[in-house]
């Protein structure tokens, strides 16, 4: 239990972070490309957050070498891909339905609550085994 609500909790720290991120990004470019990224930029700030997290807290993975942690990163955003589909699905999806800033926030806070969930469980079962 302790370690679901940890979790939670880190996993709305990474949110706030990513779409912190992403309205800093939009507002400092608003060209043609500035929601896609606005996402990508919230995307990345959010991984790095939340994978040192994870793997210092969740996991208290210990990594042997600047290879080997970089291997376990590697797997880790690869692990990610999966889970960032759903959140980029959900955001540009609310995005394209309401065409407001408020509603892809929240398509996006939707999809990473549902990444997060997915993440975790691979993260378990293939990342930090």
């Amino acid at each position: 239990m302790k370690i679901a609500l940890m979790y939670t909790i880190f996993a709305l720290f990474a949110t706030v972070a990513n779409i912190g991120s992403q309205e800093i990004a939009i507002t400092l470019y608003q060209g043609s490309f500035a929601i896609m990224l606005s996402i990508l930029v919230g995307t990345a700030v959010g991984l790095v957050l939340k994978y040192w997290l994870d793997k210092r807290y969740i996991f208290q993975y210990q990594t042997q070498s600047i290879q080997h942690g970089s291997k376990t990163f590697t797997l880790y955003t690869i692990m990610g891909v999966i889970t960032t589909f759903i959140f980029w699905g959900f955001e540009l999806a609310f995005e394209a339905i309401y065409g407001t800033k408020e509603m892809r926030y929240l398509g996006g806070i939707i999809g990473l609550a549902i990444g997060y969930y997915v993440k975790y469980q691979l993260d378990k079962r293939y990342v930090f085994k």
